[in-house]
């Protein structure tokens, strides 16, 4: 195994009725004026903002409002979110939705407390020294950045998607009633539970340092997700399984699964940033899309973790070589995919990228990573470009 920190500051508030105490939350903080940050959609239909600007106002919050942040969240509504922040002089940010509205707080929040152009973050030419504190309200359990450091925003121009990772932006406070997410289609609950799976399985899937205490429990995380899902797909409306899976979500990308390996190989994600920024498709279902290929082209560098992977995750039984196990584990894990929904190639993505399409892919990729990214097998952009072209033509 090897050293490591773990941080994880943010206050979790779980279960029913909890985004009624946002307001005694946000007082806690001792700010002025908060910005609300949202989407717009079921958080306006559902009556979800008005509870939470009601909890505001009975605590004499001040506040001020911006909607429409979509998914792969956009770097001109941050810039316009960082310009009324500024105008109205707020010290605290409130983000109310998913991982897209978090995401595109948290570089607000960026924007604000330092000075020039925050895109400098996302693109590693600079590194910020202070970020406005984040709350959020919950209402999609999907990519842990209520308890992350982790921000992802997708430049206009060029449709360029890139993350910033500074524990300077974990929230202060979660507020998490899984009932919130009740409202999603089931697409969205899927591609939830796929990148839930995703962030424990980048930090799974290594080549250095493990340790047995966080094994087992980024093992039993991820069968947690597959049962529950599997239960969402039968019945949306089962709490229990909504709650299991929000939680899961925050355990996921808090840094818990990753104590004492080498932090992650991450390359599945970085990946699909590119076919993210490129085609702007969900994010779950593009990691869904290119796992596999990633999975097969790598594992003769990572076999033990795979054939491990196959018999505690996936219940494969040891029967075989260590190869032949490790096989039938990523073919059930795409299994799974595929029964709630999600796409297992670029094909059944519903994109079809050309020769010059995935070479761009992929030097952008290389570019984002620095040259190379991956633990369980590094990678260069000659492998990323073949990863990609496996999940193009299977």
């Amino acid at each position: 195994m090897f050293n490591f920190d773990y941080f994880t500051p943010t206050k979790v508030v779980f279960g029913r009725e909890t985004e009624l105490r946002v307001g005694e939350l946000v007082k806690q903080q001792n700010k002025s004026k908060a910005l609300i940050h949202y989407g717009g959609g079921s958080v306006v239909r559902s009556g979800l903002l008005d509870r939470v600007k009601k909890s505001l106002d009975a605590q004499r919050i001040e506040y001020v409002e911006l909607g429409g942040v979509v998914p792969n969240p956009r770097l001109s509504l941050v810039y316009e979110g960082i310009e009324l922040a500024k105008r109205e002089c707020v010290d605290f940010i409130l983000a109310v939705g998913g991982g897209s509205a978090i995401d595109s707080a948290k570089a607000i929040g960026y924007g604000v407390a330092n000075e020039g152009d925050v895109w400098d973050f996302y693109e590693h030419t600079r590194t910020a020294s202070a970020c406005l504190p984040i709350g959020v309200v919950l209402t999609i359990a999907a990519t842990g950045s209520e308890m992350s450091n982790g921000s992802v925003i997708t430049k206009d121009k060029g449709m360029v998607k890139r993350a910033y990772d500074d524990d300077l932006a974990r929230p202060v406070f979660a507020i998490m009633n899984p009932e919130l997410t009740m409202t999603l289609p089931d697409y969205q609950t899927a591609c939830g539970c796929t990148d839930i799976l995703m962030h424990t399985m980048e930090r799974y899937f290594t080549s250095g340092g493990n340790m047995e205490v966080t094994d087992s429990i980024a093992e039993a995380l991820m069968r947690t997700v597959i049962k529950n899902a599997r239960i969402l797909r039968n019945d949306p409306q089962d709490y229990d399984a909504r709650a299991e899976i929000m939680w899961a979500g925050s355990l996921s990308h808090n840094g818990l699964t990753g104590c004492g390996n080498d932090g992650g190989d991450f390359a599945t994600h970085m990946l699909e940033h590119e076919i993210g920024g490129m085609f702007d498709v969900a994010h779950g279902a593009g990691l869904a899309a290119v796992w596999g290929s990633w999975a097969r082209y790598v594992l003769g560098d990572c076999l033990p973790r795979f054939h491990r992977f196959a018999v505690n995750v996936m219940g494969i039984a040891e029967e075989g070589s260590a190869e032949e196990i490790a096989r039938k584990g990523i073919a059930r894990m795409e299994d799974f995919y595929r029964s709630i929904g999600m796409p297992t190639t670029l094909k059944e993505l519903g994109i079809s990228p050309t020769q010059e399409q995935m070479a761009e892919m992929a030097r952008g990729c290389a570019a984002a990573c620095g040259g190379s990214q991956g633990s369980a097998k590094v990678l260069y952009e000659e492998d990323m470009l073949r990863i990609y072209h496996m999940a193009n033509d299977r």
